[in-house]
């Protein structure tokens, strides 16, 4: 019996934001389908440790994606050693603080700050990756969204309207680069209780163990029996990483139970009426 070819089986991925969360179960699951990844990561001790941890296919490059040289410089070690980049994932991302909610009190500077990671260092991700897939005539880029970025009232300021860039960002990436046939889609999960979200939500619950806040995380679906969890996310990465999406581009996969297709109208019972 014939064993069945990984999916990424010779593909070379950048994973940004790789050494934990999101990140780390994508690389996890892009290596486990045969890839070779490189973990960019501000925090080295955590790219480090992440790289050992997942073995011989994975490999760390300090890299921040809000320094534009960073960036370019991460792409272009990934190609000296490698000889190519077939993957580009822009995941890195920061939330900025929970109080930029009131509009009217905005910190122009946390917003800034916000943005120069989750926009431009998205930006500069696709930039340099399409610099150099273009030359091989082929490439698949993704890029971390969120459920924030579709709907109001879910995230702060900052983080929402940097989320909804993103998918702006990618549709207007995907008509361009087609012609060079690379592929570019974002995702926009659920929130899931990674270890940045657990920690900005212990800030609302103030008190609450790690393992309270996450069942307080999970129980804010709508789909019953099911929670989202990384390996969703790393899931439908490795798909529109793979050939299985080659002719998926410009997309928004959004894995969030159902969450915002819907919303109920509060209509009263007939029977309240009489």
């Amino acid at each position: 019996m014939l064993r069945q070819l990984a999916r990424l089986e010779g593909k070379v991925a950048i994973i940004t934001g790789g050494a934990s969360g999101l990140g780390k179960a994508a690389a996890q699951e892009f290596i486990r389908e045969g890839a070779t990844v490189i973990i960019a990561d501000i925090n080295s001790v955590a790219g480090l440790e992440a790289a050992q941890e997942l073995g011989p296919k994975a490999q760390f490059f300090k890299c921040d994606v809000s320094d534009e040289q960073d960036v370019s410089n991460t792409v272009d070690h990934t190609v000296a050693c490698h000889g190519r980049l077939d993957v580009m994932y822009n995941n890195a991302g920061i939330p900025g603080p929970l109080t930029e909610s009131d509009i009217s009190r905005l910190d122009l500077t946390e917003f800034d700050k916000v943005m120069s990671v989750n926009v431009r260092g998205t930006l500069a991700g696709i930039k340099h990756a399409a610099r150099v897939m273009r030359q091989n005539g082929s490439g698949s880029i993704l890029c971390t969204a969120s459920i924030s970025g579709l709907m109001g009232g879910l995230g702060t300021y900052p983080y929402s309207i940097s989320k909804s860039t993103i998918i702006g960002i990618v549709k207007a990436a995907a008509s361009e680069l087609a012609q060079h046939g690379i592929r570019v889609n974002c995702i926009s999960p659920f929130v899931i209780p990674t270890p940045l979200v657990t920690e900005q939500f212990s800030q609302i619950y103030y008190g609450a163990g790690a393992e309270a806040v996450s069942g307080i995380i999970n129980s804010l679906g709508v789909l019953k029996g099911a929670k989202c969890e990384t390996a969703d996310v790393a899931q439908a990465a490795v798909f529109l990483a793979s050939d299985d999406a080659k002719y998926v581009s410009g997309q928004n996969l959004v894995i969030d139970g159902g969450f915002s297709s819907f919303k109920h109208l509060n209509m009263p019972m007939p029977s309240s009426m009489s």
